[in-house]
Formats: C-alpha cells, sequence, structure tokens
C-alpha cells in the first residue's frame, strides 16, 4: 500500500505537547493483564521503590513522571513507552536492562545471551510491540529489540519519541515511513536502514499492507 504524500508533508507539525501527556509519553491505557512467568516490570519497579522506602509520589519526584503513571505501572494498567522506561533507570540509578533482567542475569567478562526464534520479552504500547533481546543480560551497552511497528499515521501518536543515546533501525519486513524532528520523512523497505541521535524527536510507522518489522538498537 502507497504511503500517503499529505501525511508526509505534514512532517513538521510536530504532536501537541499539553496537560500530562509529556510525563505519560503516549503509554497505553490497557486492562490488567495475566503477569508473564518469571517476570512483572511492575512488581520490580515497586520492589525499587519499597527499598528505597519511597511513595509514588517520591519516586514520581526522582523520575519526573506522574504519581499516577508509575500506580498503572506498578499495577500492570500501562505498558511504559522506552521513553519512561529509561526515565525510571535514570530516576533509580541503575542499568535499564536491570529493569527487564531476571535473577539469572550475571555480570561476567565473558558472557553470553541466545534468544531463540520468538523469544525475548514484550514491551507493547498502542503504536509499536517490541521484542527485547538478552533481556536476561544485565549492564549491556547497546539495548536490541525486534519491533513491529503498528502504527499507521502520524495521528496515531500522542507525542513523538525522544531520549538519550543513539539509535539504528534497519527494516526487516514490509515498509515504513521514518519520520525525526530536522530532516525530511525517509520511506524505508526490506534491507533499509536509519541511524539517528535519539535525543531528536521522532516517529516511525507502517506504510506497506501488513505490519512492518524492524530490528532496532537503542544504546543503554
Amino acid at each position: 500500500m502507497p504511503y500517503d504524500l499529505e501525511q508526509v508533508k505534514d512532517w513538521r507539525l510536530m504532536p501537541p505537547r499539553n496537560g500530562d501527556e509529556p510525563e505519560v509519553l503516549g503509554a497505553v491505557r490497557t486492562a490488567r493483564r495475566p503477569r508473564s512467568e518469571g517476570f512483572h516490570l511492575g512488581e520490580r519497579l515497586r520492589q525499587l521503590r519499597k527499598e528505597r522506602g519511597m511513595t509514588l509520589e517520591d519516586a514520581g519526584r526522582l523520575t519526573a513522571l506522574a504519581a499516577s503513571t508509575l500506580s498503572k505501572i506498578e499495577n500492570d494498567q500501562m505498558s511504559p513507552t522506552f521513553d519512561v522506561v529509561q526515565k525510571l533507570a535514570t530516576g533509580f540509578d541503575i542499568d535499564i536492562t536491570e529493569l527487564f533482567a531476571s535473577n539469572s542475569g550475571q555480570d561476567a567478562t565473558g558472557r553470553r545471551s541466545v534468544t531463540m526464534d520468538g523469544g525475548g520479552r514484550l514491551m507493547e504500547t498502542a503504536v509499536y510491540r517490541h521484542r527485547l533481546i538478552a533481556a536476561e543480560l544485565k549492564n549491556k551497552q547497546i539495548l536490541p529489540f525486534v519491533t513491529t511497528i503498528k502504527a499507521r499515521s502520524l495521528e496515531d501518536f500522542k507525542t513523538w519519541s525522544q531520549h538519550s543515546g543513539e539509535e539504528f533501525l534497519y527494516v526487516l519486513e514490509g515498509e515504513i515511513c521514518f519520520q525525526t524532528e530536522h530532516y525530511e520523512p525517509a520511506i524505508l523497505g526490506v534491507g533499509d536502514s536509519i541511524y539517528i541521535n535519539s535525543s531528536m524527536q521522532h516517529a516511525c510507522y507502517s506504510t506497506s499492507e501488513e505490519d512492518a518489522v524492524v530490528l532496532w538498537i537503542n544504546t543503554g
């Protein structure tokens, strides 16, 4: 399916930033989901907060996130975006992968992680379905994801993504339009890639008939 030329022409129209939306960063409000075996982000966040003797308001000031947002994450009522996860890691002064690592993760000079096809830990939002690869390893220098791009237009984004570090995206299936704050849109197909500074606002949506799938790598 061809991409919408009129939509691409409007790439400079950034999503509005008002109310509490910058703090929520477009995180999805969903019904309570079954807890995944062996891992639960909400429990991990609550553990970090309790270990430090913090209320939700204390943790909110530390992470620059609303207390209501933290409560929804702890109670498995929200799937946080990558931006929100990074704020949690920065606020609690831990490596971002520690939010997802199981107890089997070990620090060592010689280590490896094998993720079989379909493996990894899921982070799902309204616009992306991320599958975190090598999830059990702590203190990784890079964060690899295999991501299904569910978004179909810029209208699907309440806010664009923006965080520290750099990132690389390689298209595995389908076609995408990658929008950035300072550049013209890039239409990318299978085998195409893009590398950006993540502090620049960015968003990405599928322009193919089926959801596109990409390899997405962020620096930790």
